[in-house]
């Protein structure tokens, strides 16, 4: 009977030590997402209303098919919050102490942790790769709809609206016959972006989608400086970037739209010109990996540094926790900034940090718990 009460007060204990980790975790994952949320999500939120005109409802839903990948970053946050809160308060009461007295060591003390946190990296791997990319793309659709249809007047007759340059002087110019659900009948564009050409577009019928403009039915006279008309193209179907730059819109969050193997297939099969954009998509690919490993990489860090010495008094975990979680971000920011500039190769800009930390907290580790027993 000795050897199975000692696993019933193993099972007691894990279930202990889980019950507690598990509460600070959803606290500091709330948290966590709640900072994130104020300091920039909200600011984007206000930003879409007043400087694009997006509806609040359509910003909010944006906002909200964001949620997961916030979920993905705040999940290792709130790992390394709830084990050195959680650990730090054990040792401060004195239960360490305790435990070990009993025969169990910090080693095993820390199992359960390691396990909860091997479990939430394959959660976070799993949103990241199934859940992050279908939002994302509906969020980024959305945006495009709603930034395309703030132009339209609907039910308005004989109208105008213009598009302005950097210069606040006039580079589009519309004339709408009348608007109806959203399409604009009997369409004039002047084009003035261009110094010696003026392009004239007429066009029956015209309607905002996630490519830019859809013109039905019309032609394209391109007129120089001094009046001569240099050519005139007709077409059934145009498509045209204007009133908003889409392009760019459409090239945002390329990497979180796809998981893993979608985002080799991306990078093998497509030309891209833009030596930037392409560094970029390599560290996203990089840190669809790296990320979920970040969770294991802070119980390793933060076990050892939750064990607090008996002369200390006072609870240190949360403020080791933003120190741990500072030291990554700086490590990140400096390892994708090198990256991004081509200095190193895009695997190394995704997990510089966590190679760093690891070795970090494996000596960390040694010392406080092997050293120790």
């Amino acid at each position: 009977m000795g050897l199975i009460d000692k696993l019933k007060n193993i099972s007691i204990l894990d279930k202990y030590l889980l019950k507690q980790i598990i509460e600070v975790f959803v606290m500091g994952v709330c948290i966590f997402t709640s900072i994130i949320f104020a300091s920039d999500t909200f600011i984007t939120l206000i930003k879409q209303i007043s400087e694009f005109g997006i509806p609040f409802n359509i910003a909010l839903t944006m906002i909200i098919l964001n949620l997961p990948a916030v979920f993905v970053m705040t999940i290792p946050m709130g790992i390394l919050l709830s084990t050195v809160m959680t650990l730090n308060r054990l040792s401060l009461a004195s239960e360490i102490t305790v435990m070990r007295s009993c025969g169990i060591g910090l080693n095993r003390i820390a199992k359960p942790i390691f396990i909860f946190s091997i479990v939430m990296a394959l959660l976070s791997f799993y949103v990241n790769e199934t859940v992050v990319p279908a939002t994302t793309k509906a969020s980024k659709n959305l945006a495009i709809w709603a930034l395309g249809q703030k132009n339209i007047p609907n039910g308005k007759q004989n109208f105008t609206f213009k598009e302005l340059n950097d210069d606040l002087g006039i580079k589009r110019l519309f004339y709408v016959g009348f608007a109806e659900n959203k399409v604009l009948y009997n369409i004039t564009v002047l084009d003035l972006s261009k110094e010696d050409t003026l392009q004239v577009l007429q066009a029956r019928t015209g309607a905002t989608s996630t490519e830019g403009w859809n013109f039905d039915k019309g032609a394209i006279y391109t007129i120089t400086d001094k009046g001569d008309l240099l050519n005139t193209t007709f077409f059934e179907n145009s498509v045209a970037q204007f009133g908003v730059d889409l392009s760019k819109e459409m090239d945002k969050n390329l990497g979180q739209e796809r998981n893993f193997l979608q985002l080799v297939k991306y990078l093998a099969t497509t030309d891209i010109k833009d030596e930037n954009l392409k560094r970029s998509l390599e560290i996203q690919l990089f840190e669809k990996i790296a990320m979920p490993i970040t969770t294991i990489v802070f119980v390793l860090i933060g076990v050892p540094l939750a064990i607090t010495p008996p002369r200390v008094r006072y609870n240190r975990g949360f403020l080791f926790s933003i120190m741990i979680l500072f030291l990554y971000y700086v490590l990140r920011a400096l390892a994708v900034s090198f990256a991004e500039s081509g200095t190193i190769p895009g695997f190394w800009g995704a997990w510089i940090p966590n190679f760093i930390l690891t070795a970090l907290g494996v000596w960390l580790y040694y010392k406080k718990v092997f050293t120790i027993e």
